[in-house]
């Protein structure tokens, strides 16, 4: 789909009058084509700084020197040189007068910041702080990326923090590799956790993340599911793609394109859950990655819905979901160091006019994954959501024009996201390199200016 204010700022015949008219002038985005590189941070310059008594750096300075980063502590000698990626270690902050340390880390660099760079500062989580002044110090961070983040979204740039555990800063390689990545080119102004809850990974690959692993997507057929089944199998996953059967034809196809197998099947019949496990039984004696990501829309205001309406979009969007996951954890059928994301969205979080079905069903996967994540991290295995906001899918093409345009333009961001955005933050949170991450949800929203 075309983002014709994107091509006219970007057109040299053009551009000149979106400045004049004081429009938006977004930048294009950097996305990758194929799967993550061993060295994604090779011919990257990034600045890495930290506060007096933070417990983080090292393992990010590592993340960095063997993803092929050129590391520096602080900006470049060469003042044409630009700046990929920069990394504050936040986690010494004792108490507001420590939180000069971001003022002054950050203020020189922020002219020098490449187009699509990437921020991430690290923080220490404010119920493990010493005293209630370091707590509010820490989760004063948070208010800094986030503002940071609207600043300078018009480069490209995301800023993101990452609230890390003590005892976790070893886990830190898969998020700072996606999170100074080019995969987070649509994840901005959001907050991490890190934790050591979940039972190690017995392996961490960062390359071909994923192979030897079996995913499930539901919801295939197109968009978002599609994407995400497309990318699973770049890093190496087999992807058995679930649509329901009147989707068939496209299931297929996506199916074929991705090398997996399709599964038609309505995930609200009752037999459903059964069905499942045996297909996954059969088809490789279980499974590693589950993606929720069938979900239906019946929007009307409260007052004109009708019974069907709300129970149709609850029974799609959550109750199946449980149902699902009772049975692939009551069966065994997820495996050990299993991986369960979950597509919640945006009005999930923040509400949105004649959605009160839809909201109630993707707010409740934000709980959901917060009450679940706990019980499985003994068997090494993580839940989280993904909440997108605008992205550039069949239904939003369907919208009045200057809807979908205002719609583009209300994130730090200016424009809209791609599916490949959510699959890329999806794949993420599907690897080992994942395994500090549990019971979060994290959007993909560009920074949307509404409920972010």
């Amino acid at each position: 789909m075309t983002d014709r204010l994107m091509s006219l700022a970007h057109n040299p015949f053009t551009r000149g009058l979106v400045k004049a008219l004081g429009l938006p002038q977004p930048t294009q985005l950097a996305r990758a084509e194929g799967g993550w590189a061993a060295q994604p941070f090779a011919n990257r310059v990034v600045v890495l700084g930290a506060a007096p008594g933070g417990f983080a750096a090292e393992g990010a300075q590592a993340a960095f020197t063997n993803g092929g980063a050129r590391v520096l502590d602080g900006p470049p000698a060469d003042a044409s040189q630009r700046v990929d990626a920069v990394l504050f270690d936040a986690t010494g902050l004792g108490g507001p007068q420590d939180t000069r340390a971001l003022y002054d880390f950050f203020h020189p660099l922020l002219p020098r910041l490449a187009r699509n760079a990437r921020v991430l500062v690290l923080a220490a989580v404010p119920d493990e702080a010493p005293s209630p002044a370091a707590s509010a110090a820490a989760r004063g961070v948070e208010g800094f990326v986030r503002s940071l983040g609207k600043e300078v979204g018009r480069q490209g740039v995301t800023a993101n923090v990452a609230y890390v555990a003590r005892g976790a800063e070893e886990r830190l390689a898969g998020p700072v590799r996606f999170f100074c990545g080019v995969g987070s080119t649509y994840v901005s102004g959001q907050a991490l956790h890190l934790s050591g809850d979940v039972r190690a990974a017995s392996a961490v690959p960062l390359h071909a993340a994923l192979s030897g692993k079996v995913a499930l997507v539901t919801g295939a057929a197109r968009g978002i599911g599609a994407a995400t089944a497309e990318r699973l199998a770049q890093e190496g996953a087999r992807v058995v793609c679930l649509d329901v059967p009147a989707l068939a034809d496209a299931l297929k196809e996506t199916a074929a394109r991705v090398g997996g197998d399709a599964l038609a099947l309505d995930v609200t019949s009752p037999d459903a859950p059964v069905t499942l496990v045996a297909a996954l039984r059969a088809g490789s004696g279980g499974v590693d990655i589950v993606v929720h990501n069938a979900g239906i829309t019946r929007d009307r205001t409260l007052a004109k819905m009708t019974p069907e309406q709300w129970e149709q979009v609850l029974a799609v969007n959550l109750a199946a979901i449980v149902a699902i996951d009772e049975a692939l954890l009551g069966t065994g059928a997820l495996r050990d160091e299993g991986r369960l994301v979950y597509l919640s969205s945006i009005s999930g979080v923040s509400g949105n006019f004649g959605q009160t079905n839809y909201a109630t069903s993707k707010a409740a996967l934000v709980g959901y994954v917060a009450a679940l994540a706990p019980r499985l991290a003994a068997r090494g295995i993580c839940a989280n959501a993904v909440a997108p906001g605008f992205i550039e899918t069949a239904m939003v093409a369907k919208m009045p024009l200057m809807t979908r345009e205002v719609g583009r333009r209300l994130n730090s961001l200016s424009q809209g996201g791609q599916p490949r955005d959510v699959a890329e933050l999806v794949t993420f949170l599907s690897s080992p390199g994942a395994h500090g991450v549990t019971g979060n949800t994290v959007r993909v929203c560009g920074q949307g200016l509404i409920g972010a």
